[in-house]
């Protein structure tokens, strides 16, 4: 699965063209039971497959909670089954640093007896796109916009298949959040940049885009417009680690968006 699944992913560009009609997730995490859930609302049919609409998902599939190495197998299967259906961004969770302090290397040891699993999939994670552009108007990603990027053939410049790094343009893609604050801020999380509405503005109208569709935060209600509707938060994990007791989302695209 993991062969086949790289052979296509390989051949996928930095910023990914994506179809209408199309569902967008943000953040699994792990949360298996959850995301069959979400196919099965999705209007999947009695076998449990994805309809006629896209799916693309804005990573963070591993980690917290348990069932990671379900999660990333379902996906990567869909994603083998229905290449062009099925776009699978990378977050910053798609991680052999971060993966081996929150749980995804903990739990392939535990079901496996063997790190091969974790390595196998980590080096995958690689190779999964950092970006995607539905119907070139709604810019999608794990994290956010970064100040080394001023336009998407930028971000289609990046050598992707690496470790994610702890500073510059790929980095920041996967752990920048939007803020109130105007301009570019210094992130808490360690990694990435605070970006404010004049950032997300600007971007946007230079790029002609309409929107920046992100997830990495966790948001109570499941999904948060921002910037004045620049961007928009999905988040897809309910009740998060378990006990956040946050609702989920995924923003549903038709063809009239």
């Amino acid at each position: 699965l993991v062969a086949k699944a790289r052979e296509i992913l390989q051949d996928e560009e930095n910023v990914k063209p994506v179809r209408c009609p199309v569902t967008v997730v943000g953040d699994i995490h792990g949360q298996f039971h959850d995301l069959q859930e979400m196919f099965r609302i999705g209007g999947c049919n009695k076998e449990g497959v994805p309809p006629d609409t896209n799916y693309l998902f804005l990573g963070d599939y591993v980690d917290r909670g348990y069932f990671s190495v379900e999660v990333v197998s379902l996906l990567l299967a869909y994603k083998v089954r229905y290449p062009d259906r099925i776009t699978i961004l990378r977050g910053n969770h798609e991680s052999r640093q971060i993966t081996q302090v929150y749980g995804f290397y903990d739990e392939c040891l535990r079901k496996y007896n063997t790190a091969n699993v974790w390595k196998m999939l980590t080096d995958l994670f690689d190779y999964f796109p950092l970006t995607a552009l539905v119907e070139n108007s709604i810019f999608s990603m794990h994290g956010g916009l970064s100040p080394s990027i001023d336009s998407l053939d930028d971000v289609r410049q990046i050598d992707r298949v690496q470790e994610i790094p702890h500073e510059g343009p790929m980095c920041d893609l996967l752990w920048s959040d939007p803020d109130d604050r105007g301009g570019w801020g210094i992130s808490p999380r360690g990694a990435g940049y605070t970006f404010g509405q004049d950032i997300s503005a600007q971007f946007n109208h230079h790029n002609g885009l309409k929107l920046v569709a992100r997830a990495h935060q966790l948001i109570m209600e499941g999904y948060n417009w921002s910037h004045e509707k620049n961007v928009v938060t999905i988040f897809s994990a309910p009740n998060y680690c378990y006990r956040c007791g946050n609702q989920a989302a995924v923003m549903e695209l038709d063809e009239n968006m």
